[in-house]
């Protein structure tokens, strides 16, 4: 591996396990406090991750792009933004991250260090939501990466805060995140049972989103590059 892709790799570790900390971290915190209270509980899951979005990306941004999720290393890659031979590498360093990230949240709330969830996210409303979740995350990557790839932070933070909310299933819309998530029986957790048909629908979201944007807008693959934020 090149000093170049080690550094992007590391980048792509450490955003995604502090990401995962957030989501599992305030999701946490947001039930102790919220006493019973769901809505509350995930107006503070929803803020503290939409927030570490947008400071995570700005951070990460410049030196790997930031992307902190496959389904987005996997729509890169498809426009060539990403070499192909570099997309396991990113892929297998976000899927680490979210679990180490899921980890250090138990060890700071001082729960188990793993386990299991039992939060059932099953059924059809709750895959479709991933799709739909994961199309419009990649729409407006796409859509923002053309002339404006500056605002991707703030964007993406935005759009994640209003998914959590407007999708039946909160909008996960993050392979490595639903797997990290399934290793965490807390508020922010899903049955591992359940995780299979998300990423499918993930993944789906992404790849279709990816073609449609390469016929809305045919010069997104001279813009891959900027996925998420410009990066060398």
């Amino acid at each position: 591996m090149s000093n170049s892709l080690a550094r992007r790799v590391a980048a792509e570790f450490l955003g995604t396990a502090f990401l995962v900390t957030a989501v599992v971290g305030s999701g946490i915190m947001g039930e102790r406090l919220a006493n019973g209270n769901v809505a509350l509980a995930l107006l503070a899951n929803t803020i503290a991750t939409g927030a570490a979005l947008v400071a995570l990306i700005a951070t990460f941004g410049p030196i790997s792009g930031a992307h902190l999720n496959p389904a987005v290393s996997l729509a890169d890659a498809m426009e060539s933004g990403l070499r192909w031979a570099e997309a396991p590498a990113y892929v297998s360093a976000q899927i680490l991250g979210g679990i180490g990230g899921a980890m250090t949240a138990h060890v700071m709330f001082g729960s188990s260090l793993v386990s299991l969830s039992h939060h059932n996210r099953s059924g059809p409303a709750q895959v479709f939501s991933e799709f739909i979740a994961t199309f419009g995350l990649l729409c407006v990557i796409w859509g923002c990466s053309r002339l404006r790839s500056t605002i991707i932070p703030f964007a993406v933070g935005s759009y994640i805060t209003a998914a959590y909310w407007f999708t039946a299933s909160t909008s996960f819309a993050n392979p490595a995140v639903t797997i990290a998530r399934s290793l965490s029986d807390t508020f922010s957790g899903i049955r591992p049972f359940d995780v299979p048909l998300f990423l499918l629908a993930q993944l789906a979201g992404a790849v279709v989103a990816t073609l449609l944007f390469r016929w809305l807008i045919p010069s997104v693959r001279k813009e891959a590059a900027n996925v998420v934020p410009p990066h060398s």
